[in-house]
């Protein structure tokens, strides 16, 4: 788009008097960036990087990787035989101008071919200018808008301005391979920690964070770069959150190995209301430990919770259960060490369901006003739970741990069955 405001004006004409990327760069980057190839063709191993080629006295053949014998370089061999090969990368320039702080994007292309030395064509595609309030605008080429891929640059197109919600395109969180080692950085960047190390983070997030956010800042001069990367990479938030505790971290120099870990730490310490100024509790000597007990903590509290709510529905149900079955209460049957007796309880329903890892009690048997719950018990421990119908006046199921049928199941059946004829009784009398 055409520049309109005064920074956009400013930007574009600085633009315009920056040098072209020099060739001493573009050596560089050939050097570089690059990864050296190579690949097997009827029998041969062909070097993509010299165009040598010779036969493997080996019968067995390196599927990644191998050393060409004539430049020695190691090769990364191509999964496939084709005629041409290409691959794409980016590297950057790092200068300044003004007050600008300029990160300049270089998409380098090597074409290789097998027996000829490769081909390479380097294009300047991005700039990003920043300024000491760590604000950031962006020159960029055209992409191609009907490709899959977000980096189909149109390199004829020349370099325009960008709206400033580019920061939120993909685009602009290029991460270049490698950056020059010719840097030339504001006397601010140096005053707020950047020496000249990026830590896997691409250099304008890591200039832009530097120059307006005070965490970034605080972070990089307290040496913890592992927490700064994981920082800038879209977990901000979380740090944000757990500033109290970094902070506490920094303080006792406590490395934080596992921030995943960590950060579901610090959530339950806040949980309990604990001080997060206190190294005991932020900075445990075995984190997975101290982790796994706040958990089984927490669970423990959160069922006893449970339970108190459950109580209470639990009564609410048991006064109807009461109203409907209670002429089956009492029934008692036992025969060779088996006792089969109603469950006359809401919260029994709970017990069974526990003790034999069912649905009796989740799916609310007991408001199932057609069905009959029985429990089968040996050493007053539940054995098998069976569900009667009062219409069908049959055995629906009889079901044992999680489902299964328990090595007393045909015994259970047949004593249930001799004694259908007094639940029969009890019907009979509730419909007199």
């Amino acid at each position: 788009m055409k520049p309109r405001t005064s920074i956009e004006k400013q930007i574009a004409a600085l633009s315009e008097s920056l040098a072209p990327i020099t060739a001493e760069m573009q050596s560089w980057a050939e050097q570089t960036i690059f990864l050296k190839w190579g690949v097997v063709s009827r029998g041969k191993f062909h070097c993509l990087d010299c165009g040598h080629a010779w036969k493997s006295e080996s019968k067995k053949q390196c599927l990644k990787f191998t050393r060409c014998t004539a430049c020695k370089g190691k090769l990364k061999m191509y999964g496939c035989n084709q005629l041409h090969f290409k691959e794409m990368e980016y590297s950057a320039a790092i200068t300044c101008i003004s007050d600008f702080q300029i990160v300049r994007i270089v998409c380098s292309t090597k074409q290789m071919k097998k027996n000829c030395l490769p081909s390479y064509y380097h294009k300047e595609v991005m700039q990003h200018w920043i300024n000491q309030k760590g604000e950031v605008r962006t020159m960029s080429i055209s992409t191609n808008v009907f490709s899959h891929a977000y980096d189909a640059w149109q390199y004829y197109s020349p370099l325009e301005i960008r709206p400033k919600d580019f920061q939120n395109s993909p685009k602009y969180r290029i991460n270049p391979y490698k950056v020059s080692p010719n840097i030339k950085v504001l006397p601010i960047l140096k005053r707020n920690g950047f020496k000249r190390g990026f830590y896997n983070i691409a250099p304008q997030i890591l200039f832009a964070s530097l120059l307006k956010d005070a965490i970034a800042e605080t972070l990089l001069k307290s040496s913890q770069t592992s927490l700064l990367s994981y920082y800038l990479c879209s977990h901000g938030q979380n740090i944000k959150q757990n500033w109290q505790a970094v902070k506490t971290c920094i303080k006792y120099s406590y490395p934080i190995e596992d921030f995943k870990i960590w950060e579901d730490y610090v959530s339950l310490l806040r949980w309990f209301k604990k001080d997060l100024g206190c190294p005991d509790f932020v900075c445990p000597e075995d984190l997975s430990t101290a982790h796994d007990k706040l958990v089984q903590r927490k669970r423990e509290l959160q069922r006893k919770k449970y339970l108190k709510k459950m109580r209470a529905e639990i009564q609410q149900a048991q006064d109807l259960y009461y109203q409907e079955k209670k002429q089956f209460f009492g029934l008692c049957f036992s025969e060779a060490g088996i006792t089969i007796s109603v469950l006359e309880n809401v919260a029994e329903f709970m017990e069974e369901g526990d003790s034999l890892k069912h649905c009796v009690f989740t799916n609310e048997y007991f408001k199932k006003k057609d069905s009959l719950l029985f429990s089968a018990r040996i050493d007053n421990k539940p054995v098998e739970t069976i569900e009667y119908s009062l219409s069908n006046l049959q055995i629906l199921q009889c079901q044992g741990m999680k489902n299964n049928k328990s090595q007393h199941h045909k015994a259970i059946l047949e004593l249930m069955k001799k004694n259908l004829y007094l639940i029969r009784s009890r019907l009979k009398k509730k419909k007199l």
